[in-house]
């Protein structure tokens, strides 16, 4: 169980990155953004290509995040000035990253496998692979999600906050909601494509197939972490989503040590998020059993 614990914890750990920015856009702006399945490979792909060349992988994961970033703004701008619906304009920027994340890397699949990464550095101190992913995923996620809570507590952040919740109380208040909602989903397909850059340097390879069932994962991160750990707060939500993202592996793994097939994955993760967010329904019908009793 051991062995199982540490290489879990560390994968849940890179993949919490990816979960925070499906939070963000599926929970705090109410917006279900399938772009997370073109953004997470195309920091996979920008990252992967940019080591290959001989950048740093600190410079590699930084412009692997702004390339997410200006796909989150692609999706915005079709949805803010084309009026074209958030989840349609999702799917049009997916499709259209699917091309350009073969263009970055210039074939279907790129190896890593003879390349400096982020955790070569790391295993130079003398620790093993997985120590070296757990510190990495542990100081990525810290750093992200401190940065996260101290965001959405300025000005900006709790405007984008409230353009979720309510955006003609926020227009009411002389907030453009256009620019608020690019700027969510800027923030959002930034963090899913540096855990997208990250992923490949641990898996030591990008794939242009490697976004498939993101947004699925995302969810049932997310709605794992909520029904778990709860949300009483927007820091305890930060947390929810990240000891989810942690759960989700660790069952994952469990499931496949038990023997079921690696191909039954995806069908298994989609069950597993329709039943959690089914919950509040199967409690809710309880308790009213209960109350008639």
């Amino acid at each position: 169980m051991l062995d199982l614990l540490l290489p879990t914890l560390s994968q849940g750990l890179l993949w919490a990155l990816m979960a925070l920015g499906v939070y963000l856009t599926y929970r705090v702006l109410d917006i279900a953004d399938l772009t997370v399945e073109g953004s997470f490979p195309l920091g996979a792909a920008v990252a992967a290509a940019l080591l290959t060349k001989g950048f740093d992988p600190l410079t590699a994961i930084l412009v692997a995040g702004i390339a997410g970033a200006l796909a989150g703004v692609v999706t915005g701008i079709l949805h803010t000035k084309l009026k074209i619906p958030a989840l349609l304009a999702g799917i049009l920027t997916m499709i259209a990253l699917y091309s350009v994340n073969l263009r970055v890397m210039g074939k279907a699949n790129l190896s890593l496998l003879r390349v400096d990464t982020v955790f070569s550095f790391i295993k130079s101190m003398g620790i093993s692979n997985a120590q070296a992913v757990l510190v990495v995923g542990l100081a990525s996620t810290v750093l992200f999600g401190l940065l996260m809570y101290w965001f959405f507590g300025t000005e900006i952040g709790a405007a984008i906050r409230a353009t979720g919740f309510n955006q003609q109380m926020i227009r009411a208040q002389g907030v453009d909601t256009n620019v608020t909602i690019i700027s969510g989903l800027l923030i959002s397909n930034a963090l899913v494509a540096i855990s997208g850059a990250l992923i490949a340097q641990s898996n030591g390879f990008a794939d242009v197939g490697m976004g498939v069932g993101t947004i699925v994962i995302g969810l049932a991160s997310v709605i794992i972490g909520e029904v778990l750990f709860g949300t009483r707060s927007f820091k305890n939500c930060l947390i929810s989503v990240v000891l989810g993202s942690v759960v989700y592996r660790f069952v994952i793994a469990l499931v496949l040590q038990m023997g079921m097939p690696p191909n039954d994955l995806k069908l298994f993760t989609s069950v597993l998020v329709a039943f959690a967010l089914s919950m509040p329904l199967f409690k809710k019908s309880i308790d009213g059993r209960k109350v008639a009793k």
